[in-house]
């Protein structure tokens, strides 16, 4: 009986607190930056969105918080940071603690009908049901209840990166008066792939258009907040997969109709603007507070709407780990008019060999004119190896070309935005310093956010060892030796870092110790010893090198991310380990045995370094 009456009181409470809750309907996009009439560019044909953005309000400092989809997933889906939460790295598919929910159980909680229309690749393990209806027919219009309040997203992929090179293709946008940015050479096949980036924009938005008409025809549209996003920077190389503002910087429009504005932020002006610095972080708690509930404390995002609205945050913070089948590392802070770019892995090139990227015809040609000789220094950049910092002015310099770390007259700036991130990191307490294979195995019987809040976890060790590998400061070289005697394997993984990133130099002063790496416990230590003395070394050297690699390049034995990571070092050696090639042609493209989040990644690795092997 007395189950009967609280199943009754719950059931009234919640359609009580239903009736007092607006509608919510996200429009969401794939791989475009701010390329949007709205949004100044003149280029753009986007009519359905510059009138949502007419009666609501844009957002110019919005970001990603993570330059590709499945991190990005996972940072809005939690409201927490995946280099927190061990998921920064492409299909790594961890897992929250249990007392942790995704945003729309919460808010299935507290009464919506929540549909996701299609893509949920969070980048994270689902812990039973999160939304009543996903899938490509899910839509608000399902709900079993009309006076039911809805939470309802329509994802449109027309704009993915993929459909920028498919051909043929129907010209909508004229390639001449593209605007090229001065990061990409000015050719034919450049001019075409931005043309149709746009092409795809108009295409996306007409599908916005119609979900918003059928909003107005069902007597919605005044009931019914709505939010347009899209997922990060352009698909265009050096957008997408690159934490610069050009990665992360998304198109965010808020409509608040008038029934519903004493929800709206603090500074939201119809048909304005605002450069408040919001990312993806914050849309889980903003949706609970336009719902009335406060964010749980483990959400380290800020309400940016509704009843609980935080305090505007004076930087963003983006992220890049392992794209696909390679690995890097790179962590940015973005303010009011500067960005700020961390680079932990200094050695490796920014364009490094990502598989898919490279099928876009403007990634193709502008690797050919580099390697040609044909590139300025502004085009050439993107293919070489990197600088411990960036600072760029996005006012002044919308590319983001000219790096401002070492100028004199933004030292303070440089400064406070250094200081930003390291305050960061800390407060998270990123656990991206790991390899990719230890977060995993550390972790193994709880999850990655719960080990890094554990003594198990000696980040600020950790931290100071990364921190000093990959400044690059002479100085640092003779404690970065000290290192590799150290206790804890990732303490022994920068320790060797290091000594790579120094090329030359670091394998001069520490090469007898990083032969002694070669038989590390850790195959991570192995591997970047090996690769340091197989880049490096001396003849021997290089010989002992290989055969490191070459044992620890096999996924079946080793597993995947030992495998990956010695495929990585296999192809920075480039000929020097050729004498690989029948044991790598041999290994299989798809390992049945891998988890198939990344069976391809392996494949994709191997057929690049048989390539370069034989010289195609």
């Amino acid at each position: 009986m007395k189950t009967l009456l609280y199943t009754f009181l719950f059931s009234v409470l919640a359609s009580l607190q239903a009736s007092d809750l607006p509608n919510i309907l996200w429009l969401t996009s794939e791989d475009n930056g701010p390329h949007l009439g709205c949004y100044g560019d003149d280029y753009a044909d986007t009519p359905n969105l510059d009138a949502l953005a007419a009666k609501g309000m844009i957002y110019t400092r919005a970001i990603s918080n993570a330059p590709v989809c499945a991190p990005a997933r996972t940072t809005i889906i939690s409201g927490m940071y995946p280099t927190s939460t061990g998921a920064e790295h492409m299909r790594s598919m961890t897992q929250l603690p249990k007392r942790f929910k995704m945003y729309p159980v919460y808010l299935r909680e507290l009464g919506y009908y929540c549909t996701n229309n299609s893509k949920e690749d969070y980048n994270l393990e689902k812990d039973g049901q999160v939304w009543n209806e996903g899938g490509r027919k899910a839509s608000w219009t399902n709900r079993p209840k009309k006076d039911q309040p809805f939470f309802a997203i329509h994802n449109f992929t027309v704009s993915h990166e993929s459909q920028i090179r498919k051909r043929p293709h129907q010209q909508i946008h004229d390639p001449s008066k593209v605007r090229v940015p001065d990061y990409h050479p000015d050719t034919p096949e450049v001019r075409q792939d931005w043309a149709q980036y746009y092409d795809k924009l108009t295409e996306m938005d007409k599908m916005v258009g119609e979900k918003l008409k059928l909003l107005e025809e069902q007597g919605l549209a005044d009931d019914t907040i709505i939010f347009y996003y899209g997922d990060h920077g352009s698909g265009m190389p050096r957008s997408k997969r690159w934490p610069y503002f050009s990665g992360i910087n998304v198109p965010l429009i808020v409509h608040v109709p008038e029934k519903w504005k004493h929800l709206a932020s603090s500074d939201y002006k119809i048909g304005g603007k605002s450069d408040r610095r919001i990312g993806f972080i914050d849309l889980a708690p903003t949706l609970l507070s336009i719902a009335g509930k406060k964010p749980p404390a483990h959400m380290q995002g800020h309400a940016f709407m509704g009843k609980h609205e935080a305090t505007a945050q004076e930087y963003g913070y983006g992220f890049r780990g392992r794209m696909d089948e390679r690995y890097d590392m790179v962590r940015s802070v973005v303010g009011e008019r500067y960005i700020y770019i961390r680079n932990y892995m200094p050695h490796k090139p920014y364009g490094q060999h990502v598989s898919y990227m490279f099928q876009t015809p403007t990634t193709q040609v502008w690797k050919k004119m580099f390697d040609e000789g044909k590139l300025n220094q502004a085009q050439s950049h993107f293919w070489k190896t990197k600088p411990p910092e960036e600072l760029y002015d996005l006012k002044k310099d919308r590319d983001e070309v000219n790096n401002l770390a070492k100028s004199k007259d933004h030292k303070e700036v440089l400064k406070a935005m250094r200081k930003a991130h390291l305050g960061h990191v800390n407060q998270i307490i990123d656990i991206g310093f790991l390899p990719e294979g230890e977060i995993h195995s550390r972790s193994e019987g709880s999850t990655p956010y719960e080990f890094a809040r554990s003594k198990k976890y000696p980040f600020k060790r950790i931290f100071l060892a990364a921190d000093m590998a990959s400044g690059l400061s002479p100085w640092a070289t003779k404690p970065l030796i000290g290192f590799l005697n150290d206790k804890d394997s990732a303490i022994r993984y920068w320790g060797t870092m290091g000594l790579l990133m120094r090329g030359k130099e670091g394998v001069k002063v520490a090469g007898k110790r990083l032969e002694e790496a070669l038989t590390d416990p850790s195959p991570y230590v192995r591997v970047v010893a090996a690769e340091a003395l197989g880049k490096y070394g001396t003849e021997q050297q290089i010989e002992m090198a290989v055969q490191i690699l070459g044992e620890t390049a096999d996924p079946l034995k080793n597993g995947c991310f030992p495998s990956m990571l010695a495929m990585n070092a296999i192809d920075h050696l480039d000929k020097k380990a050729k004498s690989l090639f029948s044991k790598i042609q041999s290994m299989p493209r798809i390992p049945n045995e891998v988890d198939k989040r990344f069976q391809g990644y392996v494949g994709r690795l191997v057929d690049t370094t048989l390539k370069e092997f034989e010289g195609k």
